[in-house]
């Protein structure tokens, strides 16, 4: 069944779908999981393209590393400020006609993003960049939770976030491969036209809602459903795990690259490139635990997933290369394992306004990434790598410490 006419009042109450979940194997599902996985493609392979490139930025804009992770950082916190307003537009004008116009404008300012004269000018244009992204993470967890029976969201929702594994894995290798081949504005301007095609693909594939009816915006009703969602047991507890995930895990991959590129391991942009090939860790490792979360439950798999993370984080410490890759290799597919669990257990624990619980989850999500992906620059520059492993380290033991607390968690009704 079609989604209602935006030109039909709006009901108070959405009437209840006639149509059925979607479910495992039928030909809408199989279009839904690939609209999903291109879309969490586009979106990580533009805004995470350039952290490979941070050295660079450096040397051509005599700019400091705290400073060149601006091109990353700035784009996180206006991706992050603009979710829950995204959210609302998602809610008024339906969540696919938002997810098309976002991914479509990011790739349109990711390719003025290759002809910016100077660093303030990137900054500026890869800030716009985020906030036009937003809109298609704040409504693609809720479009999910909607429109997928619940024994497979865990799977699409491993999908999609596989999707931002591999498009962020794409992104980073293709950029520092063309930056080392021809220049920095060629790489970029080459992640642009990626994002162009992936646009394309977006909106070709995913089907309409199903399971949506719009509702008018409502800033008191707003202020309810956040206030509810913050009282519950379970969510903000989750809000504070995607802070925490994310902000150690771009702190790792922005800075690390700033020290294989010295001594003794003196990588150069192309080798740098291909470190970032372990995304495709994290591919696997988000479809893998959200099956695992559907078999056996979020609370018995996040935990573990922290503590993976963690391993692999001070494994990095060691000066042999090969020690160094493998302990990424562990911190990615922790990452992505407990980012697949946590964000499908928000759409799960969210029994109404599931558009504004994923844009708060997504909120703290890419606010940790700008802010201790930045600050851990601040810690980079007076201790190095140790010091950055000691601050990350602090971080994940107060996620584990979350993920215990939340395996006690009450479930909510079926």
């Amino acid at each position: 069944m079609p989604a209602p006419s935006l030109a039909l009042p709006f009901p108070a109450v959405p009437a209840a779908p006639a149509a059925p979940r979607l479910a495992a194997g039928t030909p809408d599902f199989r279009r839904t999981a690939f609209g999903v996985f291109v879309g969490g493609f586009g979106t990580f392979a533009l805004v995470y393209s350039p952290q490979p490139l941070m050295p660079q930025f450096s040397q051509a804009f005599a700019v400091s590393p705290s400073a060149a992770s601006g091109v990353v950082s700035a784009t996180t916190g206006l991706l992050a400020l603009g979710l829950i307003p995204a959210s609302l537009l998602a809610d008024r004008w339906g969540r696919k006609p938002v997810m098309n116009a976002a991914l479509a404008l990011g790739a349109v300012l990711m390719l003025a993003c290759a002809l910016a004269p100077d660093f303030a000018s990137l900054l500026l244009l890869r800030a716009l960049l985020g906030l036009a992204l937003a809109g298609l993470p704040a409504a693609a967890m809720a479009y999910l939770s909607e429109e997928m029976e619940p024994a497979v969201l865990g799977r699409v929702m491993g999908l999609y976030i596989a999707g931002n594994a591999l498009g962020g894995m794409s992104g980073r290798f293709l950029a520092a491969l063309l930056a080392e081949w021809f220049s920095w504005r060629v790489a970029l301007g080459a992640l642009g036209a990626i994002g162009v095609a992936a646009a394309l693909a977006f909106w070709r594939n995913l089907p309409p809602s199903r399971h949506f009816a719009p509702q008018p915006i409502a800033l008191a009703e707003l202020w309810r459903d956040a206030r509810a969602h913050f009282g519950d047991g379970g969510l903000p507890w989750l809000f504070a795990t995607a802070f925490l995930l994310m902000g150690c895990f771009v702190s790792v991959y922005n800075y690390l690259g700033y020290r294989l590129h010295e001594a003794p391991f003196d990588l150069g942009p192309g080798q740098l490139g291909l470190v970032f090939s372990l995304y495709l860790v994290g591919m696997g490792a988000s479809t893998w635990a959200g099956q695992l979360a559907d078999r056996i439950g979020r609370r018995n798999v996040l935990w573990l997933m922290v503590a993976a993370m963690a391993v692999g984080l001070v494994l990095t410490l060691a000066m042999q290369l090969a020690v160094v890759i493998a302990g990424l290799a562990i911190c990615t597919l922790g990452f992505f394992g407990a980012h697949s669990v946590a964000s499908s257990w928000v759409g799960r624990r969210a029994l109404r306004a599931r558009a504004l619980a994923s844009a708060l989850y997504l909120t703290a999500y890419y606010l940790g990434g700008s802010v201790l992906g930045s600050a851990s620059g601040l810690v980079w520059e007076a201790g190095r790598w140790p010091a950055v492993v000691g601050v990350l380290a602090l971080g994940l033991a107060v996620c584990f410490a979350i993920a215990l607390r939340l395996r006690r968690l009450a479930p909510l009704p079926a």
